[in-house]
């Protein structure tokens, strides 16, 4: 496979919201909550029938916030994300098919790897970014500690069990590009319309990543 893959959309965050929407109705004012807290990257996860519905909104009514897919299984659901708007997409893993279909599509796109065998087959592909997914049961900063070494032209975003309480650990490794992250969309304050709670929740964590 070519090593000449599409580059990600430029972003300032180095925190990525990973969120898993029940109610469409909810995408615009979330990515505008998380806008307003300095956040201006998101990754609607495909885990929900409105999420699709949910890209497509915040591609249309933000333009300033850039809107992922996230739990890309398939050709299908690359299809389905690029139709509704996604700029990139991101996986928990990857397979052959998945990044032949995200190739041939032209989709900006983050493979998750969990092994240093994944690593160097996404390594093989092409791909320099990768999601360690799930970080910390994966080893967290003693795995990624580890794999720097073999692998000094990769970074990673650890997604899976970062917390406003590990990001400032994660984000010091120098192999740590991005963070994924479920914590600043709580599934309380979505139900409650709290858009102030993620804000508040967005700006802790881009002083975290500041420093």
């Amino acid at each position: 496979m070519s090593t000449s893959l599409p580059a990600l959309p430029a972003f300032r965050s180095r925190v990525v919201p990973v969120v898993v929407l029940q109610d469409a109705a909810h995408a615009v004012p979330l990515a505008q909550a998380l806008l307003a807290g300095g956040i201006d990257v998101i990754e609607i996860t495909l885990r929900t029938p409105c999420a699709l519905e949910a890209i497509a909104a915040v591609a249309r009514e933000v333009p300033d916030m850039q809107v992922g897919a996230g739990t890309l299984l398939g050709a299908d659901d690359v299809r389905r994300a690029q139709d509704a708007g996604a700029r990139f997409g991101l996986s928990p893993g990857h397979s052959p098919a998945l990044l032949r279909a995200v190739a041939e599509a032209g989709l900006p796109f983050v493979p998750g790897v969990m092994t240093p065998g994944e690593v160097m087959a996404a390594r093989e592909a092409g791909y320099r970014l990768m999601k360690l997914f799930p970080a910390t049961v994966a080893g967290g900063l003693d795995m990624l500690k580890a794999l720097a070494s073999p692998f000094g032209d990769v970074r990673f975003c650890p997604t899976g069990g970062v917390s406003l309480d590990n990001l400032g650990g994660f984000l010091k490794q120098p192999n740590v590009a991005l963070v994924g992250g479920s914590w600043l969309a709580p599934a309380a304050a979505l139900q409650a319309g709290d858009w102030a709670q993620i804000t508040t929740l967005a700006r802790q964590a881009m002083a975290l990543s500041a420093g």
